[in-house]
């Protein structure tokens, strides 16, 4: 690591990472013992059952509600799949239809040994990671033979509700410079423990996340890509009771970049934080071995905390998320750690402070795809001041080397911005990005200065949090509010009932063969 330009201590930074290693390690000893429903219903998905029956209830939760209303979760739908399918010559496909109309009773077959269970389940295991592996390939040869465009990603948002209508917005934003587009979930979707089935037009404030829209706009956005000569990433959100199940949806259908933050869930969903420990690392594997870049939350911390005093919080997760990436095999390239510019505008030096952090932030995580938040605390209807702010928050980004900038728009303080207010947005970055291109290289700050002061002081309260947080662990630190100023019990929230220990018949081959694929590969794909 070479000398820092706003003077932290990197043998602190080491420290921060050593704690926040030891907090991973025992979240990860949780995780390792426990499995969940959306756990298991990815496993249904990734096995190739798909659809919904005639009360509109996705197959996989079928049958994995099958097996929780009868005890027997624990052992996981893989053992009680493979010894179905071994006993009748039934696809996992037919299975799940004929749990579903009663003909199937899962109890009712012999048990397979472990051997035999990885015998039957193989062509379709294998069927599975080649599915995710082709369309991993086929980013990369689309960014290899036509390209893409340079970082900071421009990234903007699409919110329509209607699929079709967010396709129309999307291929605009595609022309106009963007290079991630963002489809924004529906409102409560965090909430539903299912996913929500086919292509859909009523969503409110965002679109349904389902497969069919993820397939539709991954189609719009390939043949924009085409047009403009560069790849256009396609990002949604694996968050809430159905992490993993969304994250092997994506993988599937070529997503690029996904909304997947091991706490957001839990402080701002009041999702249980039990069930989103586990359910973060299997969708972390998933997004891992599919290339996909994952988006962390901490920028929503300052919503809620003050952007000045509580600065140290967002490092603070950031180290801890960092660290739950490691143990799901998440490379660093792959990790979108999140900070924002979130402080009042009015606070004499505050664009130094936030360049302070951001500065920081890049030097901590040099190799992440570092997610850069604009302005919306303090955004308000006066949308000249608002592109101020967002200019000199897109300042920051070119100056501090972002990964990901997500472009503040005139308006989003009063209504879901037009493609007037995107265009804007982008042309305020693209000239901002092209005349200060190199500005971060040029500069240096005064020894001992406020920048310096600023960044060192947030590193030291960020190491003395980490320490604490070892003493007690995530779970106890998570119910005493110390991060965003929201306390959450350890067996409140949502989605508790979907937690269970592991069976000694439990199966799941998938986390370690994705995260052992290329180890000992001459080269990635």
């Amino acid at each position: 690591m070479g000398e820092s330009k706003v003077g932290i201590d990197f043998a602190k930074v080491a420290e921060a990472r050593k704690a926040s290693e030891a907090i991973a390690n025992e979240v990860q000893e949780f995780v390792d013992a426990h499995t969940t429903v959306t756990v298991e219903r990815t496993l249904c998905r990734f096995l190739g059952i798909d659809g919904i029956n005639n009360n509109g209830v996705p197959l996989p939760n079928v049958l994995v509600n099958f097996l929780m209303e009868n005890g027997m979760l624990s052992n996981g739908a893989l053992f009680y799949i493979a010894n179905t399918m071994k006993a009748t010559g039934l696809t996992p496909q037919q299975i799940a239809e004929g749990v579903d109309d009663g003909k199937i009773d899962l109890r009712s077959f012999p048990a397979l040994s472990e051997r035999n269970i990885e015998s039957v389940l193989k062509p379709y295991i294998d069927e599975g990671m080649n599915h995710i592996l082709t369309r991993r390939r086929r980013r990369e040869n689309f960014i290899k033979n036509v390209g893409e465009g340079p970082q900071p990603y421009l990234y903007v948002i699409v919110a329509t509700g209607n699929i079709y209508e967010d396709v129309i917005q999307a291929q605009a934003a595609a022309r106009q410079g963007a290079d991630i587009i963002a489809v924004i979930r529906t409102t409560g979707q965090s909430l539903l423990d299912y996913v929500p089935y086919g292509a859909t037009t009523e969503g409110f404030g965002g679109t349904f996340a389902t497969q069919e829209n993820f397939r539709i706009m991954r189609k719009a956005l390939d043949e924009v890509g085409q047009e403009v000569g560069r790849y256009i990433r396609l990002c949604n959100y694996c968050s809430g009771l159905c992490m993993p199940e969304i994250a092997i949806m994506g993988a599937f259908e070529g997503l690029d970049v996904m909304l997947n933050d091991a706490l957001y869930g839990i402080l701002f969903r009041d999702i249980n934080m039990q069930r989103t420990l586990v359910d973060q690392y299997m969708s972390r594997t998933i997004n891992a071995f599919a290339g996909v870049i994952i988006n962390t939350g901490e920028d929503n911390y300052l919503t809620t905390a003050d952007a000045v005093e509580e600065a140290h919080t967002v490092l603070a997760s950031d180290f801890i998320n960092e660290q739950l990436a490691i143990k799901a095999g998440l490379p660093e390239e792959q990790m979108g750690l999140g900070h924002a510019f979130e402080m009042d505008p009015m606070l004499e030096n505050g664009f130094l402070y936030e360049l302070a952090q951001a500065t920081m932030t890049r030097e901590i995580f040099p190799k992440a795809t570092l997610k850069y938040m604009p302005p919306t605390k303090f955004m308000t209807g006066n949308i000249f001041r608002g592109h101020i702010q967002d200019a000199l928050f897109n300042i920051i980004g070119i100056w501090t080397h972002q990964g990901i900038q997500l472009l503040g728009m005139p308006t989003e303080a009063i209504h879901t911005p037009f493609m007037s207010d995107r265009y804007l947005s982008i042309e305020n970055a693209r000239y901002i990005f092209n005349n200060m291109r190199s500005i971060g290289d040029e500069m240096y700050f005064k020894e001992g200065g406020l920048i310096q002061q600023r960044a060192q002081l947030v590193l030291d309260k960020t190491v003395t949090l980490l320490n604490d947080i070892q003493e007690t662990g995530l779970f106890t630190a998570l119910s005493k509010g110390l991060f965003a100023d929201i306390k959450r019990p350890i067996d409140g929230g949502k989605g508790l009932n979907g937690v269970t220990r592991k069976g000694d018949r439990y199966y799941n081959p998938i986390i370690d063969l994705m995260q052992n694929y290329f180890k000992g590969k001459e080269e990635k794909l």
